[in-house]
């Protein structure tokens, strides 16, 4: 268990490196959309260009840092019922959902993006706007995000394994939003 624990630090290092460069790619993404209205309100010059950059640097922010997310356990889920059960029910429920719910969803798109990305890269694809940019290297972002978010999926597994054998301290005990507006309100009622 040792060697796997290793494995996922390391897939937890390289995710959590990737998300945090890729966040500034929403930044560019503003200012690229900000200088596309000035230039295209100041000097009536536009292009299809800047538009779909937007979209690839948006794109790119959101594929590259969803495996990220899924190791900060940040992903929207519905907690009404997950969080009424004891924090060993609720490993058993993750590793449940990641073995049978995450990893054959991104086994999938990994299969599809594949020959996807190839075909594109290879026939040279462009946009079907005027002037607008290649295609194939926004469709790699969406390969790249599907292994980046396939790779935290094996990582979340080894790590929900090791805790539910005990190999591991949980390093992020669930406390339910729910349950601590309550506690904080029935303080406030008592003051």
């Amino acid at each position: 268990m040792g060697a796997l624990l290793g494995l996922s630090r390391i897939i937890d290092f390289v995710t959590e490196k990737i998300g945090k460069a890729v966040s500034w790619l929403i930044l560019v993404a503003v200012l690229v959309s900000a200088g596309n209205a000035v230039v295209r309100k100041v000097f009536n010059i536009s292009s299809n260009a800047w538009l779909e950059a937007q979209w690839y640097l948006f794109g790119g922010a959101f594929m590259l840092a969803a495996a990220y997310t899924l190791a900060q356990n940040e992903h929207i889920r519905i907690d009404i019922v997950y969080g009424k059960f004891s924090r060993r029910t609720q490993h058993f429920i993750d590793l449940f959902g990641h073995c049978f719910f995450l990893m054959p969803f991104v086994l999938l798109m990994i299969y599809y993006f594949i020959p996807y990305v190839s075909m594109s890269y290879r026939s040279g694809e462009g946009s079907s706007s005027a002037g607008g940019l290649i295609l194939w290297p926004a469709k790699a972002i969406l390969l790249a995000g599907f292994l980046l978010l396939g790779a935290q999926g094996i990582s979340e597994i080894i790590k929900k394994v090791a805790i539910i054998r005990g190999d591991m301290d949980d390093p992020a005990p669930y406390e339910p939003v729910h349950q601590a507006l309550e506690e904080t309100g029935s303080e406030e009622g008592r003051a």
